[in-house]
């Protein structure tokens, strides 16, 4: 009886249901759900949904709600083409997407907790704050408060209109989802203190574009004070504007004209009266970037870092060893004789200096070297360039990592010889390794359990150093000083640097004036 009066116990125990737990915003009481030692609120809205009247504007306050809302969901990501990661399951989208979600230890005391906001990835056309891979509930078990948010994507996020900017009171347009995540932002400063976070120890991590999106926010005057610290993996906006001339404001309007007439739409009211799945055809490819206007974004990311107009925080920043691997879905086609034509008609014609760099005479080389190039220009020496640019410019320091694990990506899958691609370090980071049933190695998992040990050390004191952890130098701008993330953890040279100075020659040729000068 008494074996059987235990076991019920137990039982019991397990079983238990989820138990609610509170807290208080500005707009109202929400409630999340405590489990297994730890707090999640999904679906916390941060802004006002930005339909109707209000598409194509800043986003707006929430309105106030009596009672407790119950945010115990994810809200549908922003509406959006294709997903951010190969193989990712498409999520639910909707117009009304501005939500946040939190995760938090249930017990954390009396001391407040450094807090990670999470900004998606996907090119600015796809995205999602709930993507499993993002959950922060691995993190928080390390004392820290995790943050996911939505932004505005494509067409509903960066469309800049002549009539936009004729409506603005500050004279702008495009950039609204840039301007979501301020808000995210400023919504974290108001109310993280309500779910034991400390509004004076925000770090923002972003990856891709959300790394992107990072480079900007510290170029950004309206971020001012809303982050202490910033970690950006393979995304960072540095190279010469002249490459991305539609970046500019009149450029981007003209794009804006165009996209509205690829939909018949000859006006703005036309624009605003048109279905939201309606917005997600035309020329939708070419409303998906940032815009270099008077109000969020003044000047470039390089500008601003280059005259020390940055938002001065501690930095830490990285790219992988095989980032193209996840880019380049016919590596066989490559040849020599065709090389310098295919990469001109992706991505415009660029320097022939950039060339020289990638030897590809044969058809073997030539495919070495398109993975080689395009890792460089997409992502390998905007990093190189953001860590000198810190190192050099800035009053704190910046760490500088170099990826290297192969994940086991299954033999067969979407995934298959890709290595140290774009996007894996994401497993480590999070410390999510057993979301896949892949064959993980001890050495898998002891990065991952470093990997995840120095971004929250890093979000908690402006430093990835700690116990049992191999040391990471602060990177001053020389050839030393990268932190080497793989099997062996140890920091080393810049990696792939005979190919970057090819970047840094060519890109001095465009901008007319050595690295790091003043314009």
């Amino acid at each position: 009886m008494r074996w059987k009066a235990f076991a019920l116990a137990a039982l019991t125990l397990v079983s238990a249901p989820a138990v609610a737990e509170t807290a208080r915003t500005g707009s109202g009481m929400v409630q999340g759900v405590t489990s297994d030692g730890l707090t999640v609120y999904k679906g916390v809205p941060f802004a006002a949904p930005p339909i109707g009247r209000l598409r194509w504007r800043p986003p707006q306050p929430v309105a106030a709600w009596r009672g407790v809302r119950k945010t115990e969901a994810f809200a549908p990501a922003c509406m959006q083409t294709g997903v951010s990661m190969p193989g990712e399951t498409p999520p639910t989208t909707s117009e009304d997407c501005l939500y946040l979600n939190i995760w938090k230890p249930a017990i954390s005391g009396s001391k407040k907790l450094a807090v990670l906001v999470k900004i998606y990835g996907g090119g600015f056309t796809s995205g999602s704050a709930a993507m499993p891979l993002y959950w922060g509930d691995r993190l928080a078990r390390r004392d820290i408060i995790v943050v996911t948010f939505g932004y505005r994507l494509g067409p509903f996020g960066f469309l800049a209109h002549p009539e936009l900017t004729a409506e603005s009171p500050v004279h702008s347009s495009g950039n609204y989802g840039l301007l979501d995540q301020v808000a995210a932002l400023e919504w974290v400063k108001r109310n993280i203190a309500a779910f034991g976070g400390d509004p004076t120890r925000v770090t923002i991590v972003g990856q891709s574009a959300g790394g992107n999106s990072v480079s900007i926010l510290m170029a950004s005057p309206l971020s001012k004070g809303l982050f202490q610290r910033a970690i950006a993996e393979s995304g960072g906006l540095f190279e010469p504007l002249r490459l991305a001339p539609n970046y500019q404001l009149t450029n981007a309007e003209k794009e804006g004209v165009s996209y509205a007439s690829s939909l018949g739409a000859n006006t703005l009211a036309e624009l605003r009266a048109l279905p939201a799945d309606a917005l997600l055809k035309g020329r939708v490819a070419t409303i998906s970037h940032p815009v270099i206007e008077p109000y969020l974004l003044p000047a470039s990311p390089y500008d601003a870092f280059v005259t020390g107009a940055q938002n001065e925080v501690p930095l830490l920043v990285g790219s992988n060893a095989n980032e193209a691997g996840a880019m380049i879905s016919n590596l066989d086609s490559v040849r020599a004789d065709s090389f310098e034509a295919d990469i001109k008609k992706q991505f415009g014609n660029l320097p022939p200096e950039l060339f020289a760099a990638y030897p590809h005479t044969t058809d073997a080389q030539a495919r070495q070297a398109r993975l080689g190039f395009e890792r460089d220009l997409r992502f390998g020496w905007d990093m190189w360039a953001w860590a000198r640019l810190q190192a050099g410019k800035g009053r704190n320091p910046v760490y500088y990592y170099h990826f290297t694990q192969s994940p086991p990506f299954p033999q067969g899958s979407l995934y298959q010889n890709w290595g140290a691609s774009h996007f894996a370090e994401l497993w480590y980071v999070f410390d999510h390794l057993d979301q896949e049933k892949w064959n993980w190695t001890r050495a898998d998992r002891n990065l991952a359990d470093a990997m995840s040990g120095y971004w929250v050390n890093f979000a908690k004191t402006g430093d990835p150093n700690g116990p049992g952890l191999p040391v990471w130098p602060a990177f001053k701008g020389d050839d030393g000083g990268v932190q080497y993330l793989g099997e062996t953890i140890s920091p080393g040279a810049v990696a792939n640097l005979q190919a970057l100075q090819g970047f840094d020659k060519a890109y001095d040729q465009v901008r007319g004036t050595p690295f790091g000068s003043a314009p």
